[in-house]
C-alpha cells in the first residue's frame, strides 16, 4: 500500500512539475511558415454528370505564413486561435468559347484562403520541462477565393458560399529559453468550400475577351496535411 501510494506521489509530482513549467506564462504568441502538401480544384462542381463533376486538377507545394496566439486556460487545457493566408496559383488551358470560335489560352488560376480556425489544445503529461506535447482539435472558417487571371483583367468573386471545417492536430514546444521556444506541429484537415465569379472586362495577347457566360463556380478542397514550424513567444 505504501509502494502505491508513493509511485502515485512521485507521478503527481512529476506531472505538476512538467505543467508547473509554463505556469508564469499563460499566453505565447506564434510566427510561423506552414507547409500544405496540396490542394484540388473542381471547375465544374454542379455539373449533372458525376464524371465532370469529378474531375479537378492538382495544387502541390504550397508555403503560406501563419499566427497563433494561444491561452492556457488550466493546466491541461490551452486554446489557441491561429489565422493563415495560404494562397497558390499555377499557369492552365483555359477553353475560351465565344460566338465564332474556341480557342485555348494560358492563364494564370489557382485559390487564395484565409483560414481562422479555433482549437482546444490538450497538454501531454508525458511532456519534459524541455519538450511539450500537445494534441489539438477544433472549428475553422475558411475565407476563399479562386484565381483566374488574363494579361488583363480577371474574373472577380461575386459570392462566396459559408464555409466551416473541422481539423486535429499534434505539436510539440522545444524550450529555448523562458521566454522563447521553437514549434513543431502536424495537422490534419479539409477545408472545402465553393465561389462563384464573375467575369470583367480582359484581354488576351491584345484581343478583347467576350465571354458567352459571365458566371461561373468553382469548389476549392484544400484537403493535404498541414506541416508548421515556428518561434513562439510566452508571456
Amino acid at each position: 500500500m505504501f509502494k502505491t501510494q508513493l509511485i502515485i506521489f512521485i507521478i503527481v509530482f512529476s506531472f505538476s512539475r512538467n505543467f508547473a513549467q509554463f505556469s508564469p506564462h499563460d499566453f505565447g504568441i506564434a510566427a510561423n511558415l506552414v507547409y500544405t502538401t496540396s490542394a484540388e480544384i473542381f471547375l465544374n462542381p454542379n455539373s449533372s454528370n458525376s464524371e465532370v463533376r469529378n474531375q479537378s486538377y492538382l495544387l502541390e507545394d504550397i508555403f503560406n505564413p501563419s499566427v497563433d496566439l494561444r491561452y492556457r486556460i488550466s493546466e491541461k487545457l490551452i486554446i489557441g486561435l491561429s489565422v493563415e493566408r495560404i494562397k497558390k496559383t499555377t499557369i492552365t488551358e483555359f477553353v475560351y468559347l465565344d460566338s465564332n470560335e474556341v480557342t485555348i489560352l494560358n492563364v494564370n488560376e489557382g485559390f487564395k484562403v484565409i483560414p481562422i480556425e479555433l482549437t482546444a489544445h490538450y497538454f501531454f503529461p508525458f511532456s519534459t520541462e524541455d519538450f511539450k506535447f500537445l494534441m489539438g482539435g477544433g472549428i475553422g472558417y475558411y475565407w476563399g477565393w479562386f484565381i483566374r487571371e488574363f494579361d488583363t483583367g480577371e474574373a472577380t468573386v461575386a459570392h462566396r458560399k459559408f464555409a466551416l471545417g473541422f481539423h486535429v492536430s499534434a505539436s510539440m514546444d522545444y524550450i529555448i529559453i523562458e521566454n522563447l521556444s521553437a514549434r513543431f506541429e502536424m495537422k490534419f484537415r479539409n477545408p472545402s468550400y465553393n465561389v462563384i465569379n464573375n467575369y470583367t472586362e480582359a484581354t488576351y495577347q491584345g484581343k478583347t475577351l467576350k465571354f458567352l457566360n459571365k458566371s461561373f463556380e468553382t469548389k476549392i478542397d484544400v484537403n493535404g496535411l498541414a506541416f508548421t514550424v515556428g518561434m513562439v513567444f510566452h508571456f
